[in-house]
C-alpha cells in the first residue's frame, strides 16, 4: 500500500501557479491578499486535506513550545508518575512533551540527545541511563544553549539545575526502622556505586548501622541487585550461610520481591526469619504477600519541580541563570514485610 503524500504550503502554490507568501498569508486571511485568491487557496487546501504544520512554523520563530524529557524506560511506574507530574506543569504553561526512552542504553541515549539537539526541543528534562557515567554527550546541548533538567538518576559534575530525593535519608529510615523492629544483622542489596542515587542509599544504610552502634559487615552487601531474578538467586546464598542477615535494606523493589518468591519455596519465613524493605514504592508493593515495606520517592512531585524549572529557565533566557538543585524528602511506607512479630 503506498502512503499518500501530505500536501504543503510548496505543493498549493505551484498548483496555483503562486508563490508559497501569498498562500501563506491567503491561508490567514490576511487583506492583501484578494477575496478570490484566499478562496481559491482554501477551495484547494481543503480538496486536498492541507495540515498546516505549526511545529515547523514554531521552529522559524526559534520556538518550538517543546519540553524533550528523556527517561530510561516509560513502563516503570515511578518514571510514569515522573512524566505526570511534568505534563501536568507543562500544560498549564501551554508547552508539548516529547517522551524519549533510553532503555537503560548509553549509546541509544547518546543518540536520543544528539537528534534532539537539532532544533526539536526548547528544553530538556532527563534522568540517565544505569551505563552513564559522565556527561560529555551532553555537552552539545548545552553549547547550543538548550537548557536542561536532570533528575532522579543525575550526572553531579554537570554544573545543570537538578532535582532529587534524598536518597541517603531515604535508606537510612528504611534501616532504622529495621532496628527498631528488632534486627540485629541488617544486609544491603545494592545497585551500581557509580550512580548517584545508589551510591547515597548505600551510603545511608552503612550511616544508620553505625549510628546505632551495629557492625559494618561487607560480606552482606550485595552489589548490583535491581533486577527480581537476582534476588530470587540469592536467596539460596543466604539460606546456606552460616550467619544469615535476619533483614535487607534494598536499594530497589525488584529485587526484594524476587528474594521473597524464593523465601516462600525454601520454607523461609517473611519478616519472622528475615524481614525486607525496598525503594521506590511500586504498586505491586502493597498487593503482594506479605506487602512490602518500601520508601517513597515522591515521582509526581519530582516531575513538576523538574518542569517548573525548565521552564523557568526557558522563559528567562535573557538573564544569567544560575542552576540550583531541589533535593526532596522521602517518607518510609511501612508494610508487613518489615514487621517482625513481638
Amino acid at each position: 500500500m503506498s502512503i499518500r503524500k501530505r500536501t504543503t504550503i510548496q505543493d498549493i502554490a505551484k498548483a496555483l501557479n503562486t508563490t508559497i507568501s501569498t498562500v501563506s498569508r491567503a491561508l490567514q486571511d490576511h487583506p492583501r491578499i484578494s477575496v478570490a485568491m484566499r478562496e481559491k487557496v482554501k477551495k484547494y487546501a481543503e480538496e486536498h486535506d492541507y495540515q498546516p504544520d505549526f511545529r515547523a512554523a514554531s521552529l522559524r520563530k526559534g520556538l518550538a513550545n517543546t519540553i524533550g524529557v528523556l527517561v530510561p524506560r516509560i513502563d516503570i511506574h515511578f518514571f510514569a508518575r515522573v512524566l505526570r507530574g511534568i505534563d501536568e506543569v507543562a500544560s498549564e504553561k501551554n508547552y508539548n512533551v516529547l517522551i524519549s526512552q533510553s532503555y537503560d542504553s548509553l549509546s541509544k541515549e547518546i543518540n536520543l540527545i544528539k537528534n534532539l539537539t537539532y532544533g526539536k526541543i526548547d528544553g530538556l528534562i532527563a534522568s540517565i541511563s544505569i551505563e552513564t557515567k559522565n556527561g560529555n554527550h551532553f555537552e552539545p546541548l548545552l553549547k547550543k544553549g538548550i537548557p536542561l533538567v536532570l533528575f532522579d538518576k543525575i550526572i553531579e559534575s554537570l554544573n545543570v539545575s537538578k532535582v532529587i530525593i534524598d536518597d541517603r535519608q531515604g535508606a537510612y529510615m528504611a534501616v532504622k526502622h529495621l532496628i527498631e523492629n528488632g534486627c540485629k544483622r541488617i544486609g544491603h542489596f545494592a545497585g551500581p556505586q557509580y550512580l548517584n542515587i545508589y551510591r547515597y542509599r548505600t551510603q545511608g544504610y552503612i550511616d544508620a548501622l553505625k549510628d546505632h552502634g551495629m557492625e559494618i559487615d561487607e560480606s552482606i552487601i550485595f552489589q548490583n541487585m535491581l533486577e527480581q531474578q537476582k534476588g530470587y538467586e540469592l536467596m539460596d546464598q543466604l539460606h546456606k550461610m552460616e550467619n544469615p542477615p535476619d533483614a535487607i535494606c534494598s536499594a530497589n523493589d525488584f529485587a526484594v520481591i524476587g528474594a521473597i518468591i524464593r523465601a516462600r519455596e525454601l520454607g523461609i519465613k517473611v519478616p519472622d526469619d528475615i524481614a525486607f524493605t525496598g525503594f521506590a514504592n511500586e504498586p505491586m508493593d502493597a498487593i503482594f504477600e506479605p506487602a512490602v515495606s518500601s520508601v517513597e520517592q515522591s515521582p509526581i512531585s519530582m516531575g513538576q519541580e523538574s518542569a517548573r524549572l525548565l521552564i523557568e529557565q526557558m522563559e528567562n533566557k535573557n538573564i544569567e541563570y544560575k542552576p540550583r538543585t531541589i533535593v526532596l524528602m522521602p517518607s518510609l511506607v511501612v508494610r508487613k514485610s518489615s514487621l517482625k512479630s513481638g
